[in-house]
């Protein structure tokens, strides 16, 4: 799977996905990722890309020429205008049901914005998605593009060892996942449960959902309405 990053700080970006897992993931090839830098497509001599916004505001809007040529360069190059997600806080918010989605995707086109915006009519021209990580505004596009691959990522075949951990995390099923222990046996007095000391696992099976339900139902209660839950898990709820 191929990522391109258009952005204005392709360091940050880069320095923060070439570590551990993708990391290691890209240097086996089974993902691309790279950072365009809009300020390369310029047309202005000291490679400015903002300018003041019609109507007056605080702050400066990115220009819509250097996105859309840096976007143009992408598609120009892979042959065809990929999806485009446009990061940003008035977008919706993206889950781990986005994830699996995108990574769907061959190419994937990661839009960051700066300073107060990007000129609304580039959007129109080649945003396709608009995503958000959160409510709350950030200085700029780059952190939640890099969750956004990095979450991606996890669901393309190959990055993960073992495909189980990206099959068994939080929100599949739309659930918290369930706890979880190592050695030693007991620490601080505190002792792993019976249950997973005892090597049959198809009861370590139905107390790891049950733990997980009860997890979500104690730290986010709003995921069990869409839970798929059994008569019998609903009536012990």
């Amino acid at each position: 799977m191929n990522f391109y990053i258009l952005t204005l700080f392709p360091d940050m970006v880069m320095q923060g996905l070439n570590t551990s897992i993708i990391g290691r993931a890209a240097d086996a090839g089974i993902v691309h990722i790279e950072a365009v830098n809009i300020r390369d497509f310029s047309q202005n001599k000291h490679h400015k890309v903002d300018d003041y916004p019609y109507g007056g505001g605080a702050g400066m809007l990115m220009q819509a020429q250097p996105v859309y040529d840096a976007y143009q360069s992408v598609a120009e190059r892979i042959g065809r205008k990929p999806r485009c997600i446009y990061v940003t806080p008035q977008g919706s918010r993206f889950t781990q049901k986005d994830a699996k989605e995108f990574a769907l995707e061959k190419d994937l086109i990661l839009l960051c914005g700066h300073y107060e915006g990007i000129d609304e009519r580039v959007l129109e021209e080649v945003a396709t998605d608009y995503m958000s990580i959160g409510d709350y505004v950030l200085t700029g596009g780059e952190l939640p593009a890099m969750v956004m691959v990095d979450a991606i990522s996890r669901m393309v075949p190959g990055v993960l060892s073992n495909q189980e951990s990206g099959s068994f995390e939080s929100f599949e099923d739309n659930l918290l996942e369930y706890p979880q222990y190592s050695r030693p046996e007991e620490w601080m007095g505190k002792k792993v449960p019976q249950v997973l000391l005892s090597g049959h696992h198809k009861n370590i099976e139905i107390w790891r959902r049950q733990q997980s339900i009860l997890r979500t139902k104690e730290r986010r209660p709003d995921l069990l309405e869409q839970a798929q839950l059994t008569q019998q898990e609903k009536e012990e709820l």
